[in-house]
């Protein structure tokens, strides 16, 4: 049977994406790529470079994938963080490799340019909101960004104190959706 080089390019896409959620970029093992992916392990460097390309592919994808998903609307800020609650909940694959990004050594080295991008252009946004008086001006725009970001992604990569993995049910995920979205709404509603 010939081989179809999409198809094995999809499997190990997906092998790689759950190697990394688990593990992050330097526990991540091509090896344990190619073996979920049922691909030799030369095809993983054939089709993507090497690990980090992998990983960078990979996070590129995630951030494509988020930004077609969670609508973003600098006017509905609180909506907009419920929309990625809704997306972490759903994929926490998305927010566990975000934060292996963030949290490991020399990942400052390695920036990813989807990423970037997408800050800069809902900085401006953000930015225009306030200057437009649909946003409180008190926090700078990339400081209110990043902590509309943090507040929506907390439960998706809690610690384990947290206990986040307990708050699955619909009870718990709805009182937690409804906390955040009061949360972005305080330190971003304009003053009355």
């Amino acid at each position: 049977m010939p081989r179809d080089p999409e198809e094995t390019k999809r499997r190990i896409f997906d092998a790689a994406r759950a190697e990394f959620a688990e593990h992050g970029i330097a526990g991540a093992r091509i090896d344990r790529i190619a073996a979920s992916a049922k691909a030799n392990k030369q095809l993983i460097y054939a089709y993507f470079g090497n690990k980090r390309v992998l990983f960078e592919i990979v996070a590129s994808h995630n951030v494509a994938r988020f930004v077609d998903e969670v609508a973003f609307d600098p006017s509905d800020l609180p909506g907009y963080a419920a929309g990625m609650f809704d997306f972490y909940a759903a994929h926490p694959e998305v927010a566990k490799i975000g934060a292996w990004h963030s949290l490991e050594p020399g990942e400052e080295e390695h920036r990813v340019a989807a990423i970037e991008k997408v800050i800069r252009q809902r900085t401006r946004a953000i930015a225009r909101a306030q200057a437009g008086g649909l946003v409180d001006p008190r926090l700078p725009a990339a400081e209110l960004l990043a902590l509309i970001n943090a507040i929506a992604g907390g439960w998706a990569v809690a610690t384990p104190e947290r206990r986040p993995s307990l708050g699955r049910g619909a009870r718990s995920i709805q009182r937690r959706r409804a906390a955040v979205i009061e949360a972005v709404n305080r330190i971003a509603a304009v003053p009355a």
